[in-house]
């Protein structure tokens, strides 16, 4: 594991999205680098798309997930 250095403003940025997406500030950051990758190495595939493709590969079913109210 190692320290990635990052300004102040995209620290609070971290922290406030992390708050909303209940993930830890690590988590947060984590996700945002994976997604930054998927979409650099996939740069026709529409964001959605690609989200929808992780939790498939995770094992995530979406028929589930639908039927569930919010």
């Amino acid at each position: 594991m190692g320290i990635v250095n990052i300004d102040d403003e995209l620290h609070d940025q971290l922290r406030k999205a992390s708050a909303v997406t209940c993930r830890s500030i690590n988590a947060q950051a984590a996700f945002w680098i994976k997604m930054g990758m998927l979409c650099e190495m996939n740069p026709t595939v529409p964001f959605n798309e690609l989200v929808a493709r992780e939790l498939q590969a995770a094992g995530v079913d979406p028929q589930s997930a639908s039927s569930t109210s919010l």
